[in-house]
């Protein structure tokens, strides 16, 4: 049996589905499967490609946007615009094939996998509970102070920060293998992982230097506009470790995949009940989308003056209602 397994790219939630869909296919149908992991990035309408689909016997999507294609037989998401384009949503509500499902509620999809698999198909996976309970720690910005996120000093988050700049399929899909077999804190210490993380590590410090001396506060929104800048991989809760205070970030720049980014976010460490507006709603409306309290969008390269359109309505709307 062919699997192919389309998770959310460059993000530590989206490989840790992937592991434990892939923990659950082996369950169900013996170790001698065949899986294909496939990160997705998003883009503007149809992010899929028939390529994603072709050959495979079955075929998931998790922690990425829902798609009416024949090919899909899988779907775990937590996102609150998982349905972008016309006809999605009717058509994951039309569904009866019991292998869908979607909930914005899920602090994590990799969570959110893990009970649904076991309250529904009866297969448990809390042999995976380290990794389960990170990713719901960094997906739902769980931390116990903005130092935590941004200092990268635990096992998981130097792990998080090596999928964020992973581009290599063959070591994406080793990387998904080993979250299965290797204790997070082993992993993040072999030679493969500190090859990367540590030169991104010097970059990140960078990044903080830069996002300091670049942003603003304008009525308790943090703006920043890195656009004229190198492309980078950007941690976006740089703004609230660098003012604390804040309620909103809202940030351009330019990723190493050459696609302009939109960021935007609440204040994890502020009470999520003074949050007054929906993120990804926001988003949306310019192409991208995310959860209510942290979302974005790409746009591409020569998009600039939309980016910037974009980055300064939303940090007006978010301004008036601090």
């Amino acid at each position: 049996m062919r699997v192919h397994v389309l998770h959310h790219g460059r993000c530590f939630d989206g490989a840790a589905s992937a592991a434990l869909f892939a923990a659950f296919m082996r369950a169900r149908h013996g170790e001698g499967i065949e899986l294909r992991y496939l990160p997705k990035a998003h883009r503007r309408g149809d992010p899929f490609e028939d390529a994603d689909f072709a050959g495979a016997d079955e075929a998931a999507i998790l922690d990425f946007r829902y798609t009416q294609r024949e090919g899909l037989t899988w779907y775990f998401d937590h996102h609150r615009s998982a349905f972008q384009l016309e006809g999605d949503r009717a058509h994951f509500d039309a569904d009866r094939s019991g292998q869908k499902f979607h909930d914005p509620s899920a602090p994590s999809c990799t969570g959110y996998l893990a009970r649904i698999v076991r309250a529904r198909f009866g297969v448990d996976l809390s042999a995976h509970a380290e990794l389960i309970a990170w990713a719901e720690r960094i997906d739902s910005a769980a931390f116990a102070s903005p130092e935590e996120a941004v200092l990268y000093e635990q096992p998981a988050m130097r792990l998080a920060a090596w999928i964020q700049i992973a581009d290599d399929p063959d070591e994406i899909a080793a990387f998904i293998e080993a979250l299965l077999t290797t204790p997070l804190a082993t992993l993040a210490e072999t030679e493969a992982i500190r090859a990367k993380v540590e030169p991104r590590l010097a970059a990140h410090r960078e990044d903080i230097a830069l996002v300091r001396a670049r942003g603003h506060i304008h009525e308790g929104v943090f703006v920043y506009d890195l656009l004229d800048d190198p492309p980078r991989v950007l941690s976006h809760f740089i703004p609230y470790y660098i003012a604390p205070e804040i309620s909103y970030c809202v940030g351009a720049y330019t990723h190493v995949d050459g696609e302009l980014r939109l960021s935007v976010g609440f204040n994890p460490w502020h009470d999520r009940d003074t949050r007054r507006h929906d993120l990804g709603a926001l988003c949306e409306r310019h192409g991208g989308g995310g959860h209510p309290y942290v979302a974005g969008a790409s746009f591409p390269a020569s998009a600039t003056d939309q980016l910037r359109a974009a980055l300064a309505e939303i940090a007006a709307t978010l301004g008036a209602s601090s």
